[in-house]
């Protein structure tokens, strides 16, 4: 039998709050962070809001010579890495190069770095592109700059799968675990509130036009219209146990216990989406009965036909009302590849303190048959926790967490 994989360090970056505890210390009671967009003039679009990181100044966090180099996301992705590490309680010199490295998910890349390059290359000429123009738009970006500057020289990853790629992100992790590396950073981050990236999520078609914060972004809710973008993300690193023993770590947070995967069908063939056998192969890789699971992370579309799609998968599973469902997600938009990671961190906290953290905002419809935990959090032993998450073009990931003996 493969040895545990345990989550030993967290690192996050979310508009709720840059680093672990300010983030907890806002997710746990359901404080907002989603307000008008002041990162770009955004009066001319008819979506808004957004869930933004405020005050984040990357020069106070990362050597000078990076911060010209990297776009907004790799910069919180840096960050947040050196959260993890020292989360962990280790220096990434502690342990041999080789037998660490590093999988992160990402959707859009250096949204931001990439137009302020192109507006460059129109109004002044190709001689006025940056070098780093190269690189610093990439998907992977994050991967690279988070290996080389903590000189992690192991099996290395990107994966692409919107919401659901950060969770595959932590799966590929654990693969390479198994075939013998000693240590896995892995997580997810997004960025994409400029013009460039905006007009990308508009282009989707499910972007919330509401103008009023708290009712913007709805899941599971009468009134939802669509979503609300937010930034960020989450780094976690993952160890075997037995490796996490030799070098003395300190308690971990949570086993990383079971994961599933699947593709939804083609539109109009008439069979089921992928969402309810993606969580029956993750409790099943993990050896667990529905009713073990003591509260389920919610994707959370915000767009009806999602919403309704993920309650019956639920529901299918648990029964009517038959688990706890949080989306804490409410409070801070959509993260894009950051999401789930950052709802990975959400759930090993709350089987840290015993707290579900609510759904901020939402009052849930009666179409559904979930227990919702909405406006105030909920104190419950949380042993056993599920996390969903859906990308767009049909993909679906589930995620087991439990808690150490």
């Amino acid at each position: 039998m493969s040895a545990r994989t345990l989550v030993t360090g967290i690192g996050v970056a979310a508009p709720s709050g840059l680093g672990v505890e300010d983030f907890w210390a806002a997710t746990r009671i359901g404080k907002n962070a989603i307000g008008p967009v002041t990162r770009f003039d955004a009066s001319s679009y008819p979506s808004r809001l957004a869930g933004e990181i405020h005050g984040f100044e990357p020069a106070e966090h990362l050597p000078g010579r990076l911060v010209p180099q990297t776009d907004r996301v790799t910069q919180l992705a840096l960050v947040a890495t050196d959260c993890a590490f020292e989360d962990a309680g280790l220096d990434p010199g502690d342990l041999h190069p080789c037998d660490m490295g590093v999988v992160t998910a990402a959707g859009s890349g250096g949204s931001e770095f990439g137009e302020n390059e192109l507006r460059k290359l129109w109004s002044q000429g190709p001689k006025h592109v940056s070098a780093y123009q190269s690189f610093a738009w990439f998907y992977a970006v994050n991967t690279g700059q988070i290996a080389v500057r903590n000189d992690l020289r192991g099996p290395t990853g990107v994966l692409v799968g919107d919401q659901a790629g950060g969770l595959d992100a932590l799966a590929q992790a654990r693969r390479r675990l198994r075939k013998g590396s000693r240590l896995i950073a892995a997580g997810g981050f997004d960025a994409s509130i400029c013009s460039l990236g905006w007009a990308a999520h508009l282009a989707a078609g499910d972007l919330s036009v509401s103008e009023v914060p708290e009712r913007a972004y709805l899941p599971f809710d009468a009134a939802a219209s669509g979503y609300v973008p937010g930034e960020g993300g989450a780094l976690i690193i993952l160890e075997d146990e037995e490796g996490a023993v030799a070098r003395g770590a300190r308690d971990a947070y949570a086993e990383f216990a079971g994961y599933g995967a699947t593709l939804d069908p083609r539109p109009g063939s008439g069979r089921e989406p992928g969402l309810r056998r993606a969580v029956l192969a993750a409790l099943a890789d993990a050896g667990c009965h529905p009713a073990e699971v003591d509260v389920v992370f919610a994707d959370g579309a915000g767009v009806p036909r999602l919403d309704r799609e993920e309650a019956e998968a639920i529901t299918a599973v648990f029964g009517p009302l038959g688990v706890p469902v949080t989306a804490p997600k409410t409070t801070t938009g959509r993260i894009g590849a950051g999401g789930a990671p950052v709802d990975v961190v959400s759930a090993v906290l709350s089987m840290r303190e015993g707290l579900i953290p609510p759904t901020t905002n939402v009052e849930l419809s009666p179409a559904y048959d979930i227990d919702l935990v909405a406006v105030r959090p909920r104190t419950a032993s949380v042993r056993t926790a599920l996390v969903l998450a859906r990308g767009r073009g049909g993909f679906n990931s589930a995620v087991v967490l439990r808690a150490l003996d």
